[in-house]
Parts: C-alpha cells; structure tokens; sequence
C-alpha cells in the first residue's frame, strides 16, 4: 500500500492550513472534498472566522482536538513554522500541497516521527482510490 493511500484510509482529522472562504479558491475546493468525503476538517487561517461551517482557528496550537494530517496551503517559505505546531500538537501527517515543497521542513517532520507528502493534492490522491 504506498504511504498516500495509508494516511487517507487511516486518517480522520485534517487541518487545512491556509484554507480560504472563497470558494473558488482550491484550498476551500480540497477542503470542501475532504468534508464531503468524511473527514473532519479544521480550518486554519488567522484572517477567517469560519469556513465550510466550521469555526477557523488562527493556528494549530489553538485547534481543541487531536488532529491526524496538517494540510498545509501555503508558500514553501511558510513552511517551517507550520512544521514546528504539527511537531507540538502531535500531528501524525504533514502534507505538502502541489507546489509547496521545503526539504528541511519535510526532514525536520520525519526527524519528529511524523509522515510526510509533498508536493501532492490530497483530493487527487484521494480520488486514485476511488472511494
């Protein structure tokens, strides 16, 4: 089974870090899909108070719940900080949007025991399995 297939089947909490209101945005269109899809989702982005119907949280370090893959819709540059709150809220997964790629970030994570995927959409992936 190839790691992306294992973290959509065994993950059920998803932070979308980054995720936007505007629904022509993808990060609202991946979120969107993984809430549809029976994920629960948590939006985080400090310039939003709520999106998809639930309430938006400024960072991970204020998320109330255990959360399984940090979603992250940002650029490479904003990576590391995001790593660092995955690392301290105990997050299983890190997962790298298409086009978010930082190697460090990605080394830091493993480091911390935790999965990694970069540079991948995790709708699209999802969508592979077909379920």
């Amino acid at each position: 089974m190839s790691e992306e297939k294992e973290i959509l089947t065994s993950s059920k909490v998803v932070a979308v870090v980054g995720i936007s209101s505007k629904p022509e945005k993808p990060s609202h269109i991946v979120g969107k899909y993984l809430k549809e899809h029976g994920f629960k989702v948590i939006p985080v982005n400090p310039n939003e108070k709520e999106v998809l119907g639930e309430a938006c949280y400024p960072d991970l370090k204020s998320v109330p719940q255990p959360v399984d893959v940090v979603d992250i819709f940002r650029r490479s540059e904003d990576v590391p900080p995001i790593v660092d709150q995955a690392v301290g809220i105990k997050a299983k997964v890190v997962w790298m949007q298409e086009g978010v790629i930082n190697a460090a970030a990605a080394e830091r994570a493993r480091a911390a025991g935790l999965k990694v995927i970069m540079d991948k959409c995790m709708r699209k992936e999802h969508e592979k399995l077909g379920q």
